[in-house]
């Protein structure tokens, strides 16, 4: 279904400053420089886009998204660092693990003073701008232009939408009219048109969609109105097999459908009268499905009129498209809504992306990539070496179809914002195996076998078949926590 088909259905229905050092800045000489489009939303799983077939893809559209796999690449394993959408977003700019950049958690703040992909691509002649949800605190730098929302930002459904501007005392808010992803949008695409044509540009186009609460833009409504989602089979998992520590903790969906009962819901009071427990269960499960599916139809819309401009400007060749999310995100697997954990589905994070010169339309690929890698790659293919605090690694050439020697074959992945909800853990990842360990109070052991459990709901720590695997995973873990210099 192409774009103007969807749409008529639709309507239908370590803190420091930083030195530029002469080796960061190292350009390959006769190398071209492409134009960077990074298009990211808030809290958008994987099961939430249709290339990625998960059992939604029967049902959901999300045709100009997916368009960016059509003609480019999708990942498969592309996983956050830690799951929450402040420390992601500070690892994304700086290459850098939260225990190394500072911002641990939401309250943490990125300092500005700190080295950034922007700041770097800024020296070697980019033109650089941000746009959208920034969710950092400080002041953005290392950007000639910005227009963000403060903190989480509205929707604009019910309130006008704020954002700050480059150019106005930090702090200062303008109001805008309408619904935020279009906003977003309108000023992405006002920025690219007036640029400077003469430069190549490095745009950071940020949505707040489909982050809670779930306030879709009215026009979507009756989207999907009737459509009944599939549940995934994790909902209703006994999970007893976990450990202490995790069995009982997470944002289940009886939780979310409390708070759906409360008369000021946003999106309209859920009515449970008469209902037990299962069947609440399964009526906030649609109704969150709903809401979420209807925000992200504006992200799609919005990424077609992106796409549409480059087509129209002469410039998809020359531009490499990025679609991507700051994590994961729980659609009812496990019984959850939310993220943070280090299971798949708060893990994962989509990346789909798209250049001509380089990419095979229509490819997939299977390496183990984190978002410690973006900046990396985008110093790589503006031709920018990366410097030493670097923590990630450019995958450009993971892009071009050929995995470099020695590529990782493990992740390693930290949440530190521990509640009663969530708690603490850190834990290491490979192909197959999942090593988990909650070092909270209570504190606890989990081993996954993703191979013969994908959908990690078999403990399987304490069998004695995998005694072996166990040891391997710690002696993994523990390399991987020196090497990165996590330690505490």
């Amino acid at each position: 279904m192409n774009r103007r088909d969807f749409l008529k259905r639709c309507a239908a229905v370590g803190a420091g400053g930083f030195v530029l050092s002469n080796q960061a800045l190292e350009v390959r000489v006769g190398s071209k420089h492409p134009n960077i489009l990074y298009i990211m939303s808030d809290d958008h799983s994987t099961s939430a886009i249709k290339c990625y077939g998960s059992i939604l893809a029967v049902v959901i559209e999300t045709p100009n998204i997916d368009r960016i796999r059509r003609e480019g690449m999708r990942l498969n394993n592309c996983f956050c660092t830690n799951s929450i959408c402040t420390p992601s977003r500070a690892t994304i700019l700086t290459g850098q693990y939260s225990h190394v950049n500072g911002v641990t958690t939401l309250g943490k703040t990125l300092d500005r003073d700190r080295q950034n992909v922007a700041k770097l691509l800024q020296q070697a002649g980019y033109q650089t701008a941000v746009v959208g949800k920034w969710h950092l605190k400080s002041e953005p730098s290392g950007f000639d232009y910005y227009n963000v929302l403060p903190g989480q930002g509205k929707y604009g459904v019910l309130n006008t939408v704020e954002l700050k501007e480059k150019g106005n005392p930090w702090g200062t808010k303008k109001e805008y009219e309408g619904y935020v992803t279009d906003i977003i949008a309108d000023i992405s695409l006002q920025w690219l048109r007036n640029r400077d044509k003469n430069k190549p540009f490095f745009l950071m186009c940020h949505n707040k969609a489909p982050h809670g609460l779930w306030e879709y833009n009215p026009k979507y409504e009756h989207l999907y109105e009737g459509v009944e989602f599939p549940e995934p089979m994790s909902l209703w998992e006994d999970k007893s097999h976990r450990c202490e520590a995790s069995r009982d903790a997470g944002r289940d969906i009886l939780q979310l459908c409390s708070r759906m009962e409360d008369p000021t819901w946003p999106t309209g009071q859920l009515d449970t009268t008469g209902m037990d427990d299962t069947q609440k269960k399964k009526a906030a499960y649609q109704k969150y499905l709903h809401d979420y599916m209807r925000c992200i139809a504006s992200v799609d819309e919005n990424v077609g009129r992106l796409l549409d401009y480059l087509d129209d400007e002469g410039l998809s060749n020359d531009t490499v498209v990025i679609y991507t999310s700051d994590q994961g995100m729980f659609l009812g697997e496990h019984d959850y809504y939310d993220k943070r954990w280090i299971f798949e589905d708060s893990l994962r994070m989509p990346f789909l992306v798209r250049y001509s010169s380089e990419i095979r339309a229509g490819s997939v690929n299977n390496d183990i990539i984190n978002n410690a890698d973006f900046a990396p790659t985008f110093l790589d293919y503006a031709g920018v070496s990366t410097p030493s605090d670097m923590q990630g690694s450019s995958f450009r050439t993971n892009l071009a179809g050929k995995t470099p020697a020695g590529w990782r074959r493990s992740m390693y992945y930290r949440y530190w914002m521990g509640t009663s909800e969530v708690p603490v853990h850190y834990g290491v990842r490979t192909k197959r195996y999942k090593l988990i360990y909650y070092y909270g109070l209570p504190s606890g052991w989990e081993l996954y076998d993703l191979q013969n459990d994908p959908l990690e709901m078999n403990n399987v720590y304490n069998e004695p078949s995998y005694t072996g695997v166990v040891s391997e995973m710690k002696a993994e873990l523990s390399r991987l926590r020196e090497h990165l210099g996590d330690t505490e």
